[in-house]
């Protein structure tokens, strides 16, 4: 199937080769039903030596918010370090959404 996609992008159809994700999906308020409201976490220190941050972490409580280069913006649980990145720690466990992409971040859901 990609394939042919790829000679629609070719032959002038599609304006460029479309980009697929490998990866599942789940909804950020599927996430808030399971975990609770998370709260937005500001790193003062280094991430290594916030013990409250490593708690969480190690309970996997933690969710990375980045921003896709076409402007949205989608979770990964756990921890990846990068510019411009927004943490928010859950009251519960998210071990169920790893290795998801979280997607339909509402803000207004994040006390």
């Amino acid at each position: 199937m990609s394939v042919g996609r790829d000679r629609r992008a070719r032959r002038g159809r599609l304006p460029f080769p479309m980009k697929l994700l490998k990866v599942k999906t789940a909804r950020f308020a599927e996430v808030i039903e399971n975990s609770g409201k998370p709260e937005v976490y500001t790193l003062w220190q280094k991430a290594a030596t916030d013990r409250h941050f490593q708690s969480a972490l190690k309970n996997h409580r933690v969710m990375t918010v980045q921003r896709s280069e076409t402007g949205t913006e989608f979770g990964l649980v756990g921890f990846q370090e990068s510019k411009g990145a927004i943490y928010l720690l859950f009251p519960k466990s998210l071990k169920r959404f790893e290795n998801k992409r979280i997607v339909g971040i509402n803000w207004d859901l994040v006390e």
